[in-house]
């Protein structure tokens, strides 16, 4: 898959799960609104509570989305014969969108009514999507290959550069302009603050200070609009990898913890929505079947 098509097909799930909530929060914000003594009486309580068509429907499709994209994106990452189907990070992205769109439709299934033991279930849910927000935000700052595999800090490492060196035999840069360069790429050490958050935020706020100096160097330059911007975006990917750099311990660390919390509150939700089926058919309610 292209870089254009990888686009379409992130913009295309996206806009199913924005046009699937806002016309579930139109058609139902009238009935959604009302007391649970009053929705009795709306016209649309026989289709929108848990028990009738679309509420019904809502459960039942929301679950299977959900168990769809845990399993197919675990079997993805364990069975080795599907890694002919797609890069890993393309399988998680549409793991990502039916863990998405399934709970958005497991909310309006519960009509917004939360009790027993389904609220466990529920709330689990709402866990496992919260820290999955989390986990995608810890997995974006560890460095993958294309198809999708962590790299350890020795694979980052040799992708550095000097790539204040490289930018001075490709373009004319004078000799200010060469030293602005090669300092603004230097990682500045803080041997004074222990703090890993001060520490990150000091250097995002150096790193933004050097983009600003290296801007203020190429506009004085005389280089051709169109290699100033080559340069400034060179910097700037160097600058990003020197954060990567510094933070992949961290993050990886951090992406272990995340696992040992969201994974037993997968579990548990799923466990209980097992329990919630089962007693449904038990007393009998079959939707379209």
């Amino acid at each position: 898959m292209n870089k254009t098509a990888h686009t379409i097909y992130l913009s295309i799930l996206v806009t199913i799960v924005f046009i699937s909530l806002i016309t579930l929060i139109y058609t139902g914000l009238s009935y959604y609104g009302l007391s649970l003594e009053d929705r009795v009486y709306h016209p649309d309580n026989a289709k929108l509570k848990p028990s009738g068509f679309f509420g019904h429907g809502f459960g039942i499709i929301g679950s299977l989305f959900m168990i769809l994209g845990v399993s197919s994106y675990m079997m993805r990452k364990r069975y080795r014969f599907l890694s002919r189907l797609g890069l890993v990070k393309h399988w998680l992205e549409f793991h990502i969108f039916l863990c998405t769109l399934g709970p958005i439709l497991v909310l309006f299934h519960t009509a917004f009514k939360f009790g027993g033991l389904v609220a466990i279930s529920f709330w689990s849910m709402v866990a496992v999507f919260l820290s999955g927000i989390i986990g995608r935000f810890i997995y974006l700052q560890i460095p993958h290959t294309i198809d999708g595999h962590e790299l350890s800090l020795n694979e980052v490492r040799e992708m550095k550069t000097d790539v204040a060196q490289i930018i001075r035999n490709a373009y004319s840069l004078d000799e200010d302009t060469y030293r602005i360069l090669a300092d603004s790429v230097k990682r500045k050490v803080d041997i004074y603050n222990k703090s890993t958050f001060i520490r990150y935020t000091r250097n995002y706020f150096n790193d933004l200070k050097s983009v600003r100096t290296v801007k203020s160097a190429l506009r004085r330059s005389t280089l051709p609009k169109g290699e100033k911007k080559v340069i400034l975006s060179l910097i700037k990917d160097d600058l990003k990898l020197n954060e990567k750099i510094e933070r992949l311990d961290t993050m990886q660390n951090l992406f272990k913890y995340w696992h040992v919390v969201h994974s037993p509150f997968a579990l548990v939700m799923l466990i209980i929505m097992a329990i919630h089926v089962a007693v449904t058919i038990v007393f009998g309610y079959r939707w379209i079947f």
